[in-house]
């Protein structure tokens, strides 16, 4: 008989639209399988957006605090989760909200505490899955192509467009993905401009024009020419994306250049990849207007997924991850980070009571 193991993943995204949380089944019987059982999401209120947003400019004390806050505020949600659905999960596997990404410094900062978490939910917790690989010379990022390489074969190329754009594909047989551009993070901000906390469908950009000198800006940024592993942050967004917006008022045309700008970067991403289908995921994959976009930019046959693999397909790979680091196998791979080894990465925390 095929042992099913039952994982909860937890996702916070850079783009501050909420919690996702997934249940599901993980079995392998020669390749691995997955099964949905339960999935929520948790909007983050005012004070909690505002929290994490600013903890970027936070002192030690204050990012320590929230650290231990934001934990007890995990556990509490999964424990709602857990007990609205009898929910009997192994792990619950948690990807922390990034606060500071910065790889060239061997340092990254995904903020939740385990150990916080864990007491709080009553079930052993495996968070912290960056850092290993950081230390070891890699981006830490992205971390979901093992996912798409061992759940999501089907699709030959796999792209997820949430605060950040990343795409992920074999070369040789060897998984590599990376970083493309932002994304959700600036359309977002200039949503926010209008008092929104997103553009439906894109339905204000594809009112919008597109101003070539500030598509030729943001195209012309020495990161796009940069050969993979790379990877971007929220410090990416501040210096080179929110001060080319910040000071403009022509909203409709900032989102539609936006749009744009992510289409291109899309493209030009895959161009070496064989013509084929292209899985898109996240929050942008329900942005009618990008979509179309990407479509009108590529070759490749773009295909958006049922909402469940939209909404939570990162919750359901941090899920994965969290089993596989529980199996001390391999969940993050130095072919897409560029670290010196491929790695079992994560911190495991017991409840204590």
């Amino acid at each position: 008989m095929i042992e099913k193991h039952n994982i909860i993943g937890l996702m916070s995204g850079s783009s501050l639209d909420g919690l996702d949380l997934v249940d599901a089944d993980f079995w392998h019987d020669g390749q691995w399988h997955f099964e949905i059982i339960a999935k929520d999401n948790c909007d983050y209120n005012d004070e909690w957006r505002q929290a994490l947003s600013n903890a970027f400019y936070y002192n030690d004390h204050q990012l320590k605090t929230l650290d231990c806050q934001y934990g007890t505020f995990l556990g509490q949600v999964t424990k709602r989760f857990i007990e609205k659905h009898g929910l009997k999960p192994e792990i619950v596997a948690s990807h922390g909200h990034t606060v500071f990404h910065r790889p060239q410094e061997h340092y990254t900062l995904q903020i939740g505490d385990g150990q916080a978490l864990a007491n709080e939910c009553g079930v052993m917790v495996i968070n912290d899955f960056r850092t290993e690989d950081v230390l070891k010379g890699g981006q830490g990022a992205p971390l979901v192509p093992i996912g798409d390489k061992l759940l999501f074969s089907d699709y030959p190329v796999c792209l997820n467009i949430g605060g950040i754009a990343n795409v992920s594909y074999d070369i040789d047989s060897q998984r590599i993905a990376y970083d493309i551009c932002i994304a959700n993070q600036a359309l977002n901000y200039l949503s926010n401009g209008l008092s929104l906390s997103y553009d439906e469908d894109g339905m204000i950009a594809r009112s919008g024009h597109i101003d070539n000198q500030l598509l030729t800006e943001l195209n012309s940024h020495s990161f796009h020419n940069q050969n993979h592993p790379k990877s971007l942050g929220r410090e990416f967004f501040e210096e080179n994306v929110r001060t080319l917006l910040e000071k403009r008022d022509d909203i409709a045309d900032m989102m539609a250049t936006f749009v744009e700008h992510i289409a291109i970067q899309i493209t030009k991403s895959i161009d070496n990849q064989p013509i084929g289908n292209m899985l898109i995921t996240g929050g942008g994959a329900k942005n009618t207007f990008l979509v179309e976009r990407i479509q009108a930019n590529t070759k490749h046959n773009v295909i958006v997924p049922a909402n469940d693999i939209i909404d939570f397909k990162e919750a359901l790979v941090f899920a994965f991850l969290g089993l596989l680091r529980n199996r001390n196998e391999i969940n993050v791979l130095k072919s897409v980070t560029g670290a010196k080894s491929d790695s079992s990465s994560g911190q495991i925390w017991h409840p204590v009571v």
